[in-house]
């Protein structure tokens, strides 16, 4: 007498279920896959389409009353999850004239990209940093910090940045913890620019140095980062990958600012045609100058300044710019590199075509 298989497995596997099991070989190939299956999708925001729409949000919810007043750039793959890679968050932030985003503290890691307005800024446990299109700015985990804007020189426009966090990441772990400070404000306790002038020149305190996982300093300024691909491009070879590339450090330990996010900035010339390459850390970029077009597997998108875009892990991708551009770019690649997790590939020609 033959036996029916399939309802003699659908027996079995009822009785697992009730016991809270799980036949491994029915999923196995899942959860083991050949290569990265993210289920996040490459996508791009463009800032133009944006715009419009964080202005409203202005007008009808203060900063006080939505905490952060952000647009969340939710990856279309990962549907209300507010989250753009399977492992990170990013949002566009405006405030406006002489508002105050409150204080408050929490396990997330954050950082600020500066994309548009002047005179507004943000203090980092007691530190108060002016922000300027292009500065990149870290609020470590668990480091009080609040936002305003004051205006600058009698000039009062609205201000907006890129936020990026490791919220993801924290809530995969419940590791997630927040606290509210008693007073929207901190009264700044260090003077302005105190953590810059402290490791920002190739110099450290003789005494008490900064023994943080994360950098000592607050804020990237844009003028010397870009100072810096200038001086490069016009010195170094270029590489035919990424262009001029460089990566935010922490100046005490040589590692990234924060823990868990890793940050770059690149130059890609006029007229760069770059190759393919892939990683298998998801990568956000936002684009700061210039123009292009960026190609990720087989889709095509189009890029202007102020645009913002995402890079699936292992998708291949490479860049084609007819103008100067730069790049802003994050990723989870610290947590991949401390976990023995991180691979790339470079290829010299098309990836379906090369060994």
């Amino acid at each position: 007498m033959k036996i029916d298989q399939t309802a003699e497995r659908q027996a079995l596997y009822g009785k697992l279920q009730e016991l809270n099991l799980a036949p491994l070989w029915e999923s196995l190939h899942t959860l083991v896959p050949k290569q990265p299956l993210p289920r996040y999708v490459p996508a791009l925001w463009r800032y133009t389409d944006i715009h419009s729409h964080l202005m409203r949000a202005g007008e009808v919810i203060t900063a006080e009353e939505a905490v952060r007043r952000v647009l969340v750039l939710e990856n279309p793959g990962l549907p209300g999850n507010s989250s753009i890679t399977q492992s990170l968050y990013a949002g566009l932030q405006l405030i406006l004239p002489d508002e105050v985003a409150p204080a408050h503290r929490h396990s997330q890691s954050a950082l600020r990209f500066i994309v548009d307005g002047q005179g507004a800024y943000t203090t980092v446990n007691g530190e108060r940093s002016t922000m300027h299109p292009g500065d990149f700015i870290i609020t470590p985990s668990w480091t009080w910090h609040d936002h305003g804007n004051p205006g600058i020189a009698g000039v009062s426009e609205p201000v907006v940045w890129l936020d990026g966090l490791d919220i993801p990441m924290v809530r995969f772990f419940d590791a997630g913890f927040a606290e509210n400070n008693s007073s929207a404000s901190q009264i700044p306790t260090q003077v302005e620019g105190r953590s810059f002038a402290n490791y920002g020149y190739n110099m450290a305190p003789v005494r008490q140095l900064h023994t943080e996982r994360h950098s000592p300093i607050s804020n990237y300024p844009y003028a010397r980062s870009r100072e810096a691909l200038d001086t490069l491009f016009r010195s170094a070879v270029l590489d035919e990958w990424h262009g001029i590339k460089l990566r935010y450090v922490n100046p005490v330990t040589g590692g990234y600012p924060m823990p868990t996010i890793a940050a770059f900035l690149q130059l890609l010339p006029k007229g760069f045609q770059g190759k393919w390459h892939r990683s298998s850390d998801g990568t956000v970029y936002h684009v700061v100058e210039g123009h292009g077009r960026v190609q990720i597997a087989d889709q095509s998108f189009s890029f202007s300044p102020k645009d913002t875009f995402v890079v699936p892990s292992w998708a291949p991708v490479c860049f084609d710019t007819p103008a100067d551009t730069v790049l802003f770019s994050f990723s989870d690649r610290p947590v991949l590199e401390a976990t023995g997790l991180l691979r790339e590939e470079y290829f010299a020609g098309h990836p379906s075509t090369s060994h």
